[in-house]
């Protein structure tokens, strides 16, 4: 089995390059197992505290560079030319600590039925799709996730 310790830089032109598609959920962690598109097994033990972004590489001894691709995954996307109606539902994504991709007049977030209907009680629109998952990194994080723990055991009352 690969193993994939760091991030690298880009291989130069013409180089044969391996992918790794990854859902966000995945992206999020530093040590996991995992299959390259080639079909390769591969254990991935990076630095923790970091998101692994679509288009980043990686590669360790004896291995290939991988470049990270954002899989899709089902999304629900909400939009609108209220810039208003846009920010109070970030306001409320974000109180649930909710992972953001912003576009221009759209927020992008994994989709989940509870979250769709609290956005439609504001008054939006919501709508699914499959598609790559890219948030926000985080005003803290310099790139990476802004919590030096995983939210999996992080729990506070609302």
């Amino acid at each position: 089995m690969l193993r994939l310790d760091r991030r690298c830089c880009a291989p130069a032109a013409g180089t044969a390059q391996v992918a790794l598609s990854l859902p966000f959920e995945t992206r999020q962690r530093s040590r996991f197992r995992a299959v390259l598109d080639n079909g390769t097994e591969v254990a991935v033990m990076l630095q923790r505290g970091q998101i692994l972004r679509h288009g980043e590489y990686l590669c360790g001894p004896g291995s290939p560079v991988v470049r990270v691709v954002a899989a899709p995954e089902p999304v629900s996307e909400v939009r609108s030319s209220d810039p208003l109606l846009l920010m109070r539902a970030s306001y409320h994504l974000g109180n649930r600590h909710v992972p953001l991709e912003l576009a221009s007049g759209a927020l992008r977030y994994l989709h989940d039925h509870v979250l769709d209907d609290m956005v439609r009680g504001l008054g939006l629109t919501v709508t699914t799709d499959r598609r790559p998952f890219e948030p926000e990194a985080g005003a803290y994080a310099g790139g990476g996730h802004a919590h030096a723990h995983e939210h999996r055991h992080h729990h506070h009352a609302h």
